[in-house]
């Protein structure tokens, strides 16, 4: 489904958001079209055109690209490993919702490839998709006033790296040391939408 948003924007619904806003960065580059501003969500994609009058073209590109992700090669995506200190405050607490032991979350969360479906919050901070199932827990009820910048946590669906020192209610599992946001970096942030991302438990 595809909503309008403004007078150059569109709101694509889809199923998997990252690879669908990869597809059509691919599209917009061979039809030479000027770039468009392509933010993938929990299940959409907004797409911004440079002007009013260049949505239509893009929207024209639209067609079938669910299908087109269906089809696309699996390894096509940049992966990224994170080495991580299961260490955290709340890996504990984790293991006694869940019914889990200890090193049987470490093995579960440590297992799993992960998407980088979006990103937000702050600066680098992707949340990531495929979390199993048995590590699926709401947030803190109390959200902490400091999380440490490169703390490892998971919440609902989602598991996450915070880039920077920030306040947070995600239940922290662990420390990288990866660095996740960096300015003077090209690109910036480490994670972009569609990056496949393991932990590797040290």
């Amino acid at each position: 489904m595809i909503r309008r948003v403004g007078k150059r924007g569109a709101l694509l619904e889809c199923a998997q958001p990252a690879a669908v806003a990869a597809v059509l960065r691919e599209r917009i580059a061979a039809a030479g079209l000027q770039a468009a501003e392509l933010v993938p969500g929990a299940a959409t994609v907004l797409v911004l055109a440079p002007t009013r009058q260049g949505l239509p073209d893009l929207l024209a590109l639209v067609d079938g690209l669910e299908e087109a992700v269906a089809a696309a090669p699996g390894d096509a995506a940049v992966e990224v490993t994170l080495p991580v200190s299961y260490d955290g405050p709340d890996l504990a607490v984790v293991a006694e919702a869940t019914g889990l032991a200890v090193d049987e979350v470490v093995r579960l969360h440590a297992a799993t490839v992960y998407t980088a479906a979006f990103t937000g919050f702050a600066p680098g901070f992707a949340y990531l998709t495929g979390l199993p199932e048995q590590l699926q827990l709401p947030r803190r009820a109390e959200p902490r006033t400091r999380v440490p910048a490169g703390s490892v946590a998971v919440a609902d669906v989602y598991t996450a790296v915070y880039p920077r020192e920030s306040p947070g209610g995600w239940n922290l599992l662990g420390t990288t040391d990866a660095v996740l946001f960096d300015p003077d970096r090209v690109p910036a942030a480490l994670l972009a939408p569609g990056t496949r991302v393991r932990f590797a438990p040290r």
